[in-house]
């Protein structure tokens, strides 16, 4: 009886074990069969801020349109936040009440002084070849499409540099002031990158597995394509037609031999001609006139935004060999394609091999 009961007990338990391996490949073949109706679409807001065309791209599942549309309205009211925050020309940002302050200090927020901070160790780092305080100089310059198009004197420039030296910029907790009342901040090479940060980690807090913030030219990437590829960015030919480009780069997060970011600093975006003479916007902080520079272009390439930006313009300042050993003497993560005036391309990913 024992032995009958036993072998009864047995035969039920693989009745149970068929019947859950049975209901787990049903469980399973539902799963894979609803997987097939879901579709991934890419969803895109284009705007004008931050003094450029910012494109903010996310993909997800079409059953997850409107939280999606919700988050792009929110990176994009970001960008506006951050602009009123950075920007020197907005009256009651952090930088223009620093500027204005006769100086005097002035309270910021964590965010500025964390970027004040980082900005300051580019200039350091480059002995005043990049200079924050810039500005005094900068504002003699306009480089608007429909400006003056006028050269500044050297009196004029020379007035404007007495301004200029990084050293008058004072930080103690979270205040600021300027040594120099007539000095100003500008944080234009770096203040984009930043942004770009912090739109990334507020998407990767909300969940966002694939997308790609595009902030006029500085691009950053959210993990891959939905089809596991990387997204693929176009350098533009110096000089050429807008829609013409030079090469592509993969840009990608998480994904060997790959980065995140991907920034480009030009002599071509803006400039103007004055008696066949070619005057751009990247200054030598040292006579505020357009550097002399053997190159056309820098693209960095890192996962950092906030170093690609900066390192983009002290690249383009240092010329292509300092450019080259600066970025060796950082070691690895990060890469960079230089554009030299003969439009002749040099891709330090090349030079290692």
């Amino acid at each position: 009886m024992i032995h009958k009961n036993r072998f009864q007990y047995q035969k039920s338990m693989i009745r149970t074990k068929k019947a859950v391996v049975f209901l787990t490949a049903i469980m399973l073949l539902l799963s894979l069969l609803c997987g097939c109706g879901r579709r991934q679409e890419a969803y895109e807001k284009t705007f004008f801020c931050l003094d450029t065309v910012v494109t903010l791209t996310i993909y997800a599942d079409v059953s997850d349109e409107e939280q999606t549309r919700q988050l792009l309205e929110e990176a994009a009211g970001m960008c506006e936040y951050y602009d009123s925050m950075l920007s020197r020309t907005k009256e009651g940002s952090d930088i223009y009440e620093i500027n204005h302050a006769g100086g005097e200090w002035t309270f910021v927020s964590d965010e500025t002084i964390s970027l004040l901070y980082q900005a300051l160790s580019y200039c350091d780092v480059t002995g005043g070849k990049i200079d924050i305080t810039i500005a005094p100089a900068k504002d003699l310059w306009d480089f608007d499409p429909d400006g003056s198009m006028a050269v500044p004197t050297d009196a004029q420039l020379a007035q404007a540099l007495s301004h200029v030296d990084y050293h008058n910029v004072e930080l103690s907790g979270n205040k600021v002031r300027l040594a120099d009342p007539q000095a100003a901040i500008d944080l234009g090479f770096i203040a984009k990158g930043y942004i770009a940060d912090q739109l990334k980690s507020y998407l990767l807090s909300k969940q966002v597995d694939s997308a790609l913030i595009n902030l006029g030219g500085n691009v950053l990437a959210i993990g891959e394509k939905p089809d596991h590829t990387p997204f693929r960015v176009a350098i533009r030919k110096p000089f050429a037609a807008e829609n013409e480009s030079l090469m592509t780069v993969d840009c990608a997060d998480r994904t060997k031999d790959t980065y995140a970011s991907v920034v480009t600093s030009g002599i071509y975006e803006r400039y103007f001609m004055s008696n066949d003479k070619l005057y751009h916007h990247i200054l030598d902080s040292s006579t505020g006139k357009p550097v002399k520079t053997d190159l056309n272009s820098v693209t960095i390439l890192t996962d950092s935004s906030t170093q690609a930006d900066a390192l983009s313009t002290v690249c383009m300042i240092l010329g292509k060999d300092d450019g080259i050993s600066f970025l060796t003497s950082l070691g690895d993560g990060v890469e960079a394609i230089f554009v030299t005036r003969e439009n002749e391309v040099i891709d330090t990913r090349d030079l290692k091999k």
